[in-house]
């Protein structure tokens, strides 16, 4: 029987991404208001295999990632990018995180004053750092106010905007939001196409 292992790969196929995904982890991300603020991240990371190796060390990525325990933030994002492409001799790292991010409104849409956002970072490291922010902003109706008096009443979320920046300068997550909820402010109760909306954010997220 032959030891396909060891045999010599003469396809020469690159693969562009092999690597572990949704681990469950805790990260910490910057607050504005309250300095930091702890959340659980689902976590994607990948490397690109050459065609020279014949597969990496999966347990490597969690070994990794667990060096950072406890200090998961945005200067840990690049750290980790650069360990996993100096220990698995990779050419280009990938790192996905997916996590909720809460935020006190001044007029939420629900009772306790919080409104949840689910954010996305995506980096890659080749050459140098390729980082991309993208965070869902639900689209919201005004309330309508009671008339005895009593509370007021959301119309609920009907739609959901989904922006994505890529990083060339520092930006709260609080302030992408802001922008973007602005500028579908200014949709409410106007006739206006969907397209007519996304040009207006993305007016906005290039000032």
């Amino acid at each position: 029987m032959k030891d396909v292992q060891s045999l010599r790969d003469t396809r020469r196929i690159n693969i562009r991404k092999v690597g572990v995904k949704t681990i469950s982890y805790p990260v910490t991300v910057l607050d504005r208001e309250k300095k930091v603020q702890q959340t659980v991240a689902t976590v994607n990371m990948y490397v690109n295999l050459p065609h020279s190796f014949k597969g990496t060390h999966m347990s490597r990525f969690v070994e990794i990632l667990n060096r950072f325990h406890g200090n998961f933030n945005l200067h840990a994002f690049h750290c980790v990018l650069q360990e996993m492409k100096k220990r698995l001799e990779a050419e280009a790292a990938h790192l996905e995180i997916e996590f909720p991010y809460f935020l006190h409104q001044k007029y939420s849409d629900n009772d306790i004053g919080i409104d949840r956002y689910m954010c996305r970072m995506h980096g890659s490291l080749q050459t140098k750092d390729d980082l991309v922010l993208e965070i869902d902003v639900p689209i919201t109706l005004p309330r309508r106010q009671a008339a005895s008096g009593g509370l007021p009443r959301s119309m609920g979320h009907w739609g959901q905007a989904r922006v994505a920046v890529r990083f060339y300068r520092f930006i709260w997550i609080e302030e992408l939001i802001s922008l973007v909820e602005d500028s579908l402010a200014q949709s409410i109760g106007m006739p206006e196409s969907v397209e007519s909306v996304c040009r207006r954010i993305g007016h906005v997220l290039a000032e």
